[in-house]
């Protein structure tokens, strides 16, 4: 079968395309014929070395993918060979075939495709436990979404709608707000062109915003944290930006506001059985409508590093997706 492989440290272009064995389902595994794999910003970062999660030489990137079972390990009996599923494994997925544990698999219905369902987990799993869980948001709260034309972002501008928030989206540039607003944002802010403080403090009124989702850091941090209102809640979801910010605590004693971390993945690994629910939900959503899981651009494996860069740009709005 075919692989992407990362054998060393580097850029995108030095990424390989190599021929493997096809792998065999361990018991309690299931081997699934991929059919898309979605990629996501740590992409970029775990090939370079830079990110928390680094698998032994050689690895494949992506994370998560959708295709079909071709066959099944000892012990496996609520998958079955032929069953639409999607999936995630930290790394691993842009290649032909991968051998998963099947318990982290989810089926998937037929109105949802492949190249959709491949984007799910990432963003949209990621979202849902942030502010289901993480922020516990309530309908009539205000959410502002920072980034909230990239995968992550608007998967938040989506789910928080779907929660009953007012949404606020945040992004770089006119085409994506105009983006956010088309997915159901309330009030946008470009904050290439406006003071993200000042717009949000017009926009929050005087009792300021109820929760942050920031999967950019960076320079958005702080002014971000400065709207929120009393009992308010800052999630920390990524440093798409590059800059990890620092943060004065005055802040939160002031506004007696919390600043909560979201690690889905780690949470994912403590309670796998609550995130295959929380995943059931979504493709269900998914496969009624009522959210998009859009898709910026599908590249064929061989063009992984152009698909790659198009995240690194910033140019993706929605998500990124390999055909194997």
């Amino acid at each position: 079968m075919k692989a992407v492989l990362c054998t060393h440290f580097g850029s995108p272009d030095e990424l390989e395309l190599a021929d493997m064995a096809p792998p065999q389902p361990a018991p309690g595994e299931a081997v699934v014929r991929v059919a898309a794999a979605a990629l996501n910003f740590f992409d970029t970062l775990i090939i370079v070395g830079k990110y928390q999660h680094r698998p032994p030489f050689p690895f494949s990137p992506a994370a998560e993918f959708a295709g079909i079972v071709e066959r099944v390990g000892a012990g496996v009996t609520d998958i079955a060979s032929g069953d639409r599923v999607m999936g995630y494994m930290g790394s691993g997925a842009a290649r032909e075939a991968v051998a998963i544990a099947a318990q982290q698999l989810v089926k998937l219905p037929d109105s949802l495709d492949f190249e959709r369902a491949a984007g799910l987990t990432v963003t949209y799993g990621t979202t849902l436990y942030a502010l289901r869980e993480r922020a516990e948001l309530k309908g009539g709260e205000t959410l502002v979404v920072l980034g909230a034309s990239g995968g992550t972002g608007l998967a938040a501008v989506e789910l928080g709608k779907m929660l009953g928030a007012r949404v606020i989206a945040c992004a770089s540039s006119d085409e994506k707000v105009d983006f956010a607003r088309a997915h159901g944002a309330d009030a946008t802010v470009n904050y290439a062109a406006e003071n993200l403080r000042e717009a949000l403090k017009k926009l929050g009124g005087e009792q300021g915003v109820d929760v942050v989702y920031d999967p950019v850091g960076g320079p958005y941090a702080e002014p971000a944290l400065r709207s929120l209102g009393w009992l308010g809640r800052y999630l920390v979801v990524g440093f798409a930006a590059g800059e990890i910010p620092k943060i004065p605590l005055n802040l939160a004693l002031l506004k007696s506001c919390d600043i909560r971390g979201v690690s889905w993945g780690a949470w994912t690994k403590r309670a796998p059985l609550a995130q295959r629910a929380l995943m059931t939900d979504i493709v269900r959503w998914c496969g009624e409508g009522k959210l998009s899981a859009h898709v910026h651009a599908v590249y064929p494996l061989e063009q992984i590093a152009a698909a790659l860069k198009a995240i690194a740009d910033r140019k993706a709005m929605g998500k990124i997706v390999l055909r194997p």
